[in-house]
């Protein structure tokens, strides 16, 4: 009798040689990004109406909230994981509402250093205090347990997804 040695099959292998076994995976992915998309559009749209503010200048002041010694574009762009151009735009429209400010990095002249004016940290605030009722009441049908066995699913999840990103970069 002939033995034959069983050569575990890579996710692409997988894929293109049994595509049915992966069904469950592209369901979980397609269901991640529904409600990710679900609950983010719920949230530009009472940003917007509320408060006359967009997501991603919520974003740029959630980053600077956190930071109270500012942040350069370059560092800012990095957390939003945005272009740098983009970045520039937001931070523009938000010295021009007297909500942000730069100032010249101390040792690199063209560096600029962008933090909260006073009334940015106040407006932020005020803006995060309605933002996270809003999640609350989005996430309100959860129980605690849901949540936190969601949060460890999730967790694990993430690690996956990272393991296989640094395995593709090693190849």
């Amino acid at each position: 009798m002939e033995q034959t040695s069983i050569i575990p099959l890579d996710a692409e292998t997988k894929v293109a040689e049994r595509p049915g076994d992966h069904e469950a995976e592209l369901r979980l992915w397609l269901r991640l990004l529904t409600c990710t998309t679900l609950i983010e559009c719920e949230v530009r749209s009472r940003l917007r109406e509320t408060f006359d503010v967009t997501l991603p200048r919520f974003d740029l002041m959630a980053q600077l909230d956190k930071a109270p010694n500012g942040m350069t574009l370059g560092e800012l762009s990095q957390r939003m994981m945005v272009s740098n151009g983009n970045v520039t735009g937001l931070v523009e429209r938000l010295v021009s509402l007297n909500l942000v400010e730069r100032t010249p990095a101390p040792n690199d002249r063209r560096a600029m250093i962008v933090t909260l004016t006073a009334e940015g940290r106040r407006t932020f605030r005020s803006l995060a205090r309605t933002h996270e009722g809003w999640i609350a009441e989005i996430f309100s049908d959860l129980t605690e347990n849901e949540i936190d066995t969601l949060m460890k699913l999730l967790a694990k999840t993430k690690l996956s997804a990272r393991k296989a990103i640094d395995a593709g970069d090693q190849k």
